[in-house]
């Protein structure tokens, strides 16, 4: 099977399917990402020289998500089995925990909900999944490796790429569910207010931090789906330190 037609998976941070950030997010992308419906996107005046659907093109195909262990390909001898259970063992050792309220920002070309202000438990969640699941995760592609060193990385997010395969991880890391691809500035100066209305009921209070979810895809042409949610259940939180300590010690 040739490495574009195996699937990848990852260890997302997703709202509570219940929620209304969960159903606007998927409405707004225009997928649900586990039955994998189409959904009507919600009428918003003023933006009928955007081309939404393009717009939200990438983050529709990768679903509504916060990156914990960015997609990769299982190593040899690795099942999808495997997986499941290493997700299932890791909810166990993580704490639920409250983040911060969201705010909506421009993260480069592209507009994400993020983090209000910064939150340890959150980083350490996301620094001890890139570390517990590495095992399970094969080595990055030669193609996909040059294609991200094409990408303007600094030399801590090469260094970070090249052990972990993703460089926004540690300390590079930036909580944030993606609600648009790369804009031009004119079309994300139009889109951000209008976006900022439209997630304001959603980002103000903190929100509980109590999964984490399993998303796939067949091969790398298919659009990621949420394949599972699995509740923490652990009696201690993620250490920030521990993490560190942990990416330190190579």
């Amino acid at each position: 099977m040739s490495p574009s037609a195996q699937p990848r998976y990852a260890v997302y941070y997703a709202p509570p399917p219940d929620s209304g950030l969960w159903e606007l997010a998927q409405h707004w992308l225009g997928r649900d990402c586990e039955s994998g419906a189409a959904l009507a996107r919600p009428a918003i005046d003023g933006l009928h020289t955007v081309d939404l659907d393009g717009a939200t093109a990438s983050p529709r195909h990768y679903g509504f998500h916060a990156t914990l262990k960015a997609p990769f390909r299982l190593a040899s001898g690795t099942s999808l089995r495997d997986l499941h259970d290493a997700l299932a063992a890791f909810a166990s050792r993580q704490s639920p925990f409250e983040a911060p309220p969201l705010a909506l920002r421009a993260l480069g070309s592209f507009l994400a909900l993020t983090l209000s202000e910064p939150c340890e438990e959150m980083d350490g969640l996301a620094a001890t999944a890139v570390r517990d699941f590495e095992p399970l995760r094969a080595p990055l592609r030669e193609e996909d490796l040059q294609r991200r060193l094409k990408s303007g990385l600094t030399a801590r997010q090469e260094a970070l790429l090249r052990q972990w395969g993703y460089p926004y991880v540690m300390e590079e890391f930036r909580f944030h569910m993606t609600l648009t691809g790369p804009l031009e500035t004119a079309q994300r100066e139009l889109l951000q207010p209008h976006l900022t209305a439209l997630f304001s009921p959603h980002m103000a209070a903190p929100f509980s931090v109590d999964t984490v979810c399993l998303y796939g895809q067949y091969n790398q042409a298919a659009p990621f789906q949420l394949m599972d949610r699995v509740r923490l259940t652990g009696s201690r939180a993620p250490d920030t330190a521990d993490a560190e300590k942990g990416e330190l010690a190579r």
